[in-house]
């Protein structure tokens, strides 16, 4: 009696594993049930059934076009440019970079006139010593009671006749004038015009132009970047 219970059991077992029975994809080799109709999603996440590999190749298609619209649309949200916050902070970057970059500018080109100033009068006092030098050797003409040091500055220019030579060929101490550059506003003043001129006579402190050029300042009331007034250089 318990042998026959036993053996009927064992055949009823049978026969639902011969039921239902296990199979795998065809397509990406996980296990799935077969005529019993149950479903069983692999960790991949494919539906694996009796249709074999076609379903389990229509999941991963649908599953890879999910991803694939999630990525399109986190690629949109990145793509749609700044945000206010973001074009605030710039614009506030980009001014402050401005305001640092004007003073810098307007500092070399003073630097710049600043040089140009000192060749300028460099190439001017040179020019009149030059003059003084050569008026003093005997070679420039002058009238009684007149000093050694030019009339003007075109002179240096214009040229005088070399007393010591015997065909009197002109001296030249300076090609040309160069204008100020702290005091070339207006265009109608000839180059020796930006100048003011010191002579002979006249105190350092309180140059006054007269007979002779003994020497020549800026006009300027500017002071330069060393902090020393442009009328003192």
């Amino acid at each position: 009696m318990m042998r026959a219970r036993a053996w009927r059991t064992m055949a009823a077992a049978r026969s639902r594993r011969a039921h239902c029975f296990s199979a795998r994809c065809g397509s990406c080799g996980h296990s799935y049930s077969d005529s019993c109709g149950h479903l069983r999603s692999d960790s991949c996440g494919h539906s694996c059934s009796d249709s074999g590999s076609d379903s389990c190749s229509d999941s991963r298609s649908y599953s890879r076009a999910d991803s694939c619209d999630h990525s399109c649309r986190h690629s949109s949200n990145r793509a749609r440019g700044f945000t206010l916050i973001e074009l605030l902070v710039t614009l506030a970057i980009l001014g402050v970079l401005a305001c640092m970059t004007v003073p810098v500018a307007q500092v070399m080109r003073q630097r710049e006139r600043e040089q140009q100033l000192r060749s300028a009068l460099h190439d001017i006092r040179e020019a009149i010593d030059a003059y003084h030098t050569a008026s003093k050797d005997g070679r420039i003409q002058k009238e009684a009671g007149t000093t050694d040091y030019p009339p003007s500055l075109e002179l240096l220019v214009q040229g005088v006749p070399d007393q010591q030579d015997p065909k009197a060929h002109k001296m030249y101490f300076l090609r040309r004038i160069p204008r100020d550059p702290m005091n070339d506003n207006d265009p109608q003043l000839s180059d020796a015009a930006t100048w003011g001129k010191r002579a002979y006579a006249s105190e350092a402190d309180d140059p006054q132009e007269g007979d002779d050029v003994y020497d020549v300042y800026s006009t300027s009331n500017g002071i330069g970047l060393d902090g020393i007034p442009y009328r003192k250089w």
